[in-house]
């Protein structure tokens, strides 16, 4: 079989400013971020990690400055993003493997089957379960999952260590250790280490 590999993409950001509720977050916010790269983006709790992440997928529409991924195909540049927010964001009547069949149709399937995906994170044995059954641990692994239904160059990471305990955490580390090597790239808002080498640091606030 033939390894797989992503194409040349860089995901850029021009000074960027972010307002809530009225409030200067953060501007004059610059990066790139290429194939085999990642950032830990780091800030005080408030400083607008989360809101970054949110306008580097679309979810929110940047105060200032442009947000541009190049070299990218047709398709929109959204469409190379996965977002793993700090909230799980999963429908908790659901069960493990129907939360990952839905979101494979939805972002487009061309990489592990639900099955595989929760056996790559340690839980093939929870797939029949409904995720309101679940640990917080166990959710979180789940929604960590989701980054292998379907393939997107760019990991956008909020907390992705969050609930997880040491074997879940080395799990992880491995994970994203594959994209990396397979030319993906990763920004993750974090407030511990990634245990990735090579992770440069973006602060955002003093």
């Amino acid at each position: 079989m033939t390894p797989f590999s992503y194409p040349a993409l860089t995901l850029s950001a021009e000074t960027l400013g972010c307002r809530r509720g009225g409030r200067l977050i953060f501007d004059g916010l610059d990066f790139r971020l290429g194939n085999g790269e990642v950032i830990a983006l780091t800030g005080r709790n408030g400083a607008g990690k989360s809101s970054l992440l949110a306008m580097l997928c679309g979810r929110l529409r940047p105060d200032a400055g442009t947000i541009r991924v190049e070299g990218a195909p047709e398709a929109p540049a959204t469409e190379l993003i996965h977002l793993v927010g700090h909230r799980d964001g999963l429908k908790t009547a659901l069960t493990a493997r129907e939360n990952l069949a839905f979101a494979q149709a939805l972002l487009g399937g061309d990489a592990l089957s639900a099955a595989e995906a929760l056996a790559a994170v340690g839980l093939p044995h929870v797939a029949a379960l409904p995720v309101g059954y679940l640990s917080a641990g166990q959710r979180r692994r789940v929604a960590l999952a989701r980054l292998l239904v379907s393939r997107r160059p760019f990991w956008l990471l909020d907390e992705p260590m969050a609930a997880l305990d040491l074997a879940a955490q080395s799990m992880l580390t491995g994970l994203m250790r594959a994209h990396l090597a397979q030319g993906g790239a990763i920004l993750a808002a974090t407030h511990g280490p990634l245990g990735l080498d090579g992770a440069r640091e973006l602060r955002i606030g003093p």
